[in-house]
């Protein structure tokens, strides 16, 4: 009986320690996840499952699946996704400079968000719109009619812009709702709901002679822009209305 009553009181002294260590050990603590940051990502000239989107000079992305096959004049700036990983396909993605390389072969890579790097290409486009874009308003011809009162008479009927896009594509709301506030009428047309929109916004964008995988693409009138750029969509408005008014 005193054998049996020794060992109970081993095992409950015993059993009291764990407890006691378990509540005053320091318990290791895990970083919390940065929003800012993601992780590590080796990327050289071999490796494989890779996406690589470029902008040419108009703005246009372009998606190859390996580092050579980007010209010269893209290599500055191109958005990395690796296929097998979901890291880079969110609000923050990958950003590297093929042209420049660690001792180990690989390429250094930043962040950026996914709105800066759309804009890296609304503003190649705003670019290009200005060069092209006449310096000034015409002077309104001397024949054209007046109202009684001095007023000029009544504006263009109200424009109609249709926007390519999905659901998920915060641009391509962003486009939707500066166009609404600019008195445009939107048509929406989810690419990823309708292969009968996917296939239109294709053939408009060879009409236009336009490429590129990126969302929104937007016809305003005839117009073929691709990306949000509010620039860009205040001079598409704009020549619409011109368009409208001869």
């Amino acid at each position: 009986m005193t054998r049996a009553l020794l060992f109970l009181a081993c095992v409950l002294a015993l059993s009291g320690c764990k407890r006691h260590d378990d509540a005053s050990s320091p318990k290791p603590v895990s970083a919390a996840p940065k929003s800012s940051a993601l992780p590590a990502l080796d990327v050289k000239a071999d490796t494989p499952n890779l996406l690589i989107t470029w902008i040419d000079d108009k703005g246009d992305f372009h998606v190859v699946q390996k580092p050579a096959d980007v010209p010269p004049e893209g290599r500055k700036q191109v958005r990395v996704v690796a296929a097998d990983k979901e890291a880079g396909t969110g609000d923050l993605v990958y950003v590297a400079n093929l042209d420049e390389t660690t001792p180990d072969g690989a390429y250094r890579l930043t962040t950026m968000t996914r709105a800066q790097w759309d804009e890296l290409g609304a503003s190649r486009r705003k670019a290009r719109l200005e060069a092209l874009a006449p310096s000034a308003a015409a002077p309104p011809s001397a024949s054209a009619p007046a109202a009684a009162n001095g007023k000029m008479p009544a504006g263009p009927s109200k424009l109609t812009a249709i926007i390519y896009g999905a659901n998920w594509c915060k641009p391509c709301h962003m486009a939707a709702d500066y166009l609404q506030a600019h008195g445009v009428t939107v048509v929406h047309k989810d690419i990823e709901a309708s292969e009968a929109a996917q296939a239109e916004m294709q053939q408009k964008l060879a009409r236009a002679g336009r490429g590129g995988a990126s969302i929104p693409v937007i016809d305003i009138m005839g117009q073929i822009l691709i990306g949000y750029s509010p620039s860009a969509l205040d001079n598409a408005i704009k020549t619409a209305q011109g368009a409208q008014a001869l």
